[in-house]
């Protein structure tokens, strides 16, 4: 068991939260599901990529803000498509990388290319890129790539 892991507090959703979670990223898995009152769950323990997480249905009266997110280090542009489209599926995209999924929670869909991008080593490429960024919704390595480059 982790030493530190994560609590989301869910109204009601914390089930298909998680089984929603542990069926979109691979090396996941369902743990324990605590009943509450009434058969439901109260808690749902469950593991994304190696980091455990407990789904609490805690009710109405706290709702997730983008003051914390999570965090999805894509090592290509086909698993930056693959995340964003299966955690945008009833959710809201924002801006550079950012969508929050169909239960409020926060997410950034991140190149791993996207930090040599921006901390190239030519000043002016890196500002064209993060100018680039900006624009963007969900990020495209091959934009960023031209922008830092200076073509287009």
């Amino acid at each position: 068991m982790q030493k530190i892991s994560t609590c989301l507090w869910f109204d009601g959703q914390a089930e298909e939260a998680a089984e929603f979670y542990t069926s979109t990223f691979d090396n996941s898995s369902m743990g324990e599901v605590m009943p509450g009152p009434g058969g439901k769950a109260l808690t749902v323990e469950f593991e994304i990529e190696g980091r455990q997480f407990m789904g609490l249905n805690g009710g109405p009266m706290f709702k997730f803000t983008e003051a914390v997110s999570m965090v999805v280090n894509c090592d290509s542009q086909e698993e930056v498509d693959r995340y964003w489209d299966a955690l945008l599926v009833g959710g809201v995209e924002s801006q550079c990388g950012w969508l929050k999924d169909r239960f409020g929670l926060s997410w950034q869909v991140v190149p791993t290319a996207m930090a040599g991008i921006l901390n190239g080593p030519d000043p002016a490429g890196s500002q064209r890129a993060m100018e680039a960024m900006m624009k963007m919704r969900k990020l495209d390595i091959n934009e960023l790539q031209r922008a830092y480059d200076g073509v287009g």
